[in-house]
């Protein structure tokens, strides 16, 4: 049996691309993933950029790595009408539902969300009868050593009355957040892939990303969502306004955000893997047979 490792967030990857306050991944994961890449027989890489960032920063042979996308569960994550989940929830039917959803950490950013509503509410004080921010999720990681911080950001900016701290909840409920939200917001630093992006176009929400890492490849900027190439609070509240203040725009990200989650099935991904290990196989015969 050949021995394959799918690889996640790489340590070098992170490392490069460190939110303040965050920790650095420690050189005993640097060497393992390093002997890791070393003793594979195939790689499996999210996206084509993980491909390169494991050929160039792992000295990966290239002919072992393969890229196959991570899949979502299209059966759970699918349009629902959004009354109904904003009922089921507690949110107003009339409401800006910008959802920020993952760990709390300063890798994945959230606190670029705050800062970008804080302008939002301050260029239109209006905005604030109708704006909900909902933060589902709990910190983690280097987010552990200051589990109050996004409160206590949120209240120093004056936004607290917009915001919503709901601890982590299961698929089927993050399914109707994601559905329930007029975008998702995905500020991260660094994503070997961009799961929740993913997820939330499934359910037809536009989403509002970092360019950074895999969310180039999982958000079509324009198509299904906007990128963001930097993580200033004015950048982030212009991108998120544009969505805002045009229905027809955003229904149009709406009906891209469902075509392109289309393309990222648990089908898709488990055939391209079953295609991985079956190449694998056939080089192993071979190089056994002409020992």
């Amino acid at each position: 049996m050949p021995l394959i490792h799918s690889m996640h967030t790489m340590a070098k990857v992170k490392n490069e691309a460190l939110a303040l306050g965050d920790t650095p991944e420690p050189a005993a994961r640097v060497l393992g993933e390093e002997q890791v890449v070393a003793a594979a027989d195939a790689l499996i890489a999210n996206t084509d950029l993980e491909a390169k960032q494991l050929i160039n920063l792992y000295d990966a042979a290239p002919h072992r790595v393969d890229v196959v996308h991570p899949g979502v569960d299209l059966g759970r994550f699918r349009p629902q009408p959004r009354d109904v989940v904003r009922r089921q929830l507690g949110l107003p039917l009339d409401a800006h539902v910008l959802l920020f959803a993952g760990r709390i950490q300063p890798l994945k950013a959230p606190d670029v969300l705050l800062r970008a509503v804080a302008v939002l509410l301050d260029e239109d004080p209006a905005l604030r009868s109708r704006l909900v921010v909902p933060v589902v999720g709990g910190p983690s990681g280097s987010g552990l050593e200051h589990p109050t911080s996004l409160a206590d950001l949120a209240a120093d900016l004056g936004i607290s009355d917009v915001v919503r701290f709901v601890p982590p909840v299961r698929q089927d409920d993050l399914a109707r957040w994601c559905a329930a939200a007029t975008l998702v917001a995905v500020p991260s630093y660094n994503e070997s892939f961009g799961l929740v992006a993913v997820e939330a176009q499934a359910t037809g929400t536009p989403v509002v990303a970092a360019a950074v890492g895999g969310l180039t490849t999982v958000v079509r900027d324009g198509r299904s969502g906007l990128l963001v190439d930097t993580h200033e609070a004015r950048d982030w509240a212009a991108a998120i306004r544009r969505v805002l203040d045009d229905a027809d725009f955003r229904a149009e990200l709406s009906r891209g955000a469902l075509r392109q989650a289309a393309d990222f099935s648990w089908e898709r991904t488990a055939e391209a893997t079953l295609d991985v290990y079956a190449k694998a196989s056939r080089a192993m015969r071979e190089e056994t047979a002409h020992v």
